[in-house]
């Protein structure tokens, strides 16, 4: 029965790897793409147990459980040390053409806003991004951080969607737009460095693909690669943040990267696993920051917790054109540019089942 039992696991495990390689948006679909690295610990588990089990059965589940192994590994191993970096590393004497950007999915009903506005403060960043900020969350921001972050847009929401961002400098035609759903709001920018040098922020939180959120994964998708098409189209020197509500190494997120030519500055570096703050072993990297090939990377780190299912994130880029070259800028072909604009508008023209 042990024996039985064992293979079946290690082809449950190896059927969830496969589902993950389908292009169907189903909900279910899509959420095996995100505990790989928890997938890979199993099938690493079902693989020294086969060596207790009894033949065929335990030739079954080390077969099974050593191909899950290897697609699992060769997916999630570019965020890690073992890989090359993506971003390159800044060189010293570049403060003045350096931005620090704080993410934090707050979660609307906790009222921790003490801890956070206490990292801020400490760290000093020179954006602060807010993700499900409602009113509660906007009067607890103004009060401790309008002084010193006095540029910002507020978009208090209700419905997990909320947004804010506070600034230390000055924001140039900032704008907050609907891009696919009427409930979900995404933040635009200009930045300007400490050097005068104005740099473009998108600030995203799109609706996940979940039982009580969404049947499909479609709406995040087009949001994102939405996104992707307009850096695509005007290829400034961008960043873009948020709560992707998608993992790093996802069939949409690495379609996103490819048509907008960005870069993930986690890769060659670790996972930076954001949620689930409260669940160690169950937590992959949900909160981003993605950058043109125009920016190195000083630091990135994850904070403390906050009271939130995310723990924050702090990241400092630098503006250094000149060093564009020094990057493999991914690009999309002809029949992925097709595959992201066909999901765009399906997701514009399909509106979500209630």
């Amino acid at each position: 029965m042990f024996s039985i039992l064992l293979a079946v696991v290690a082809i449950v495990l190896l059927a969830a790897t496969l589902v993950a390689r389908s292009p169907l948006t189903w909900w279910w679909i899509r959420a095996c793409e995100f505990p790989r690295l928890q997938l890979a610990a199993l099938a690493a588990v079902t693989a020294l147990l086969s060596l207790l089990a009894t033949p065929p059965w335990s030739w079954v589940a080390l077969g099974a459980s050593l191909i899950t192994l290897a697609l699992q590994i060769a997916r999630i191993l570019p965020w890690t040390p073992l890989w090359p970096v993506q971003v390159q590393r800044t060189e010293p004497g570049q403060e003045n053409r350096c931005l620090t950007l704080l993410i934090a999915n707050v979660l609307t009903p906790n009222r921790n806003a003490e801890t956070l506005t206490r990292l801020i403060h400490e760290h000093r960043p020179d954006l602060v991004l807010t993700l499900e900020s409602d009113a509660w969350w906007q009067t607890q921001l103004d009060t401790a951080l309008n002084e010193e972050w006095p540029h910002a847009v507020r978009v208090p929401l209700d419905n997990l969607y909320g947004m804010h961002l506070y600034a230390r400098r000055p924001l140039v035609d900032p704008e907050v737009q609907w891009l696919i759903q009427d409930d979900i709001p995404s933040i635009h920018t200009g930045v300007t460095l400490p050097s005068g040098e104005v740099v473009r922020l998108h600030a995203v939180h799109p609706r996940p693909p979940a039982p009580n959120e969404s049947e499909e994964s479609l709406w995040r998708d087009a949001e994102l690669l939405l996104v992707g098409k307009a850096i695509h189209e005007d290829p400034v020197p961008t960043l873009v943040a948020g709560d992707l509500n998608d993992v790093a190494w996802s069939r949409t997120t690495r379609l996103f990267c490819r048509v907008s030519g960005m870069l993930d500055p986690r890769r060659g570096r670790g996972m930076f696993s954001t949620f689930h703050a409260s669940y160690p072993l169950l937590r992959w990297p949900l909160d981003h920051v993605f950058v043109s090939e125009h920016f190195t990377l000083k630091a990135m780190r994850r904070l403390p917790h906050i009271g939130s299912d995310h723990f924050p994130m702090l990241a400092t880029l630098c503006y250094r054109p000149s060093r564009a070259d020094e990057h493999e800028t991914p690009e999309a072909d002809r029949e992925e540019h097709r595959d992201a604009r066909e999901t765009i508008e399906e997701g514009k023209e399909r509106d979500q089942p209630e």
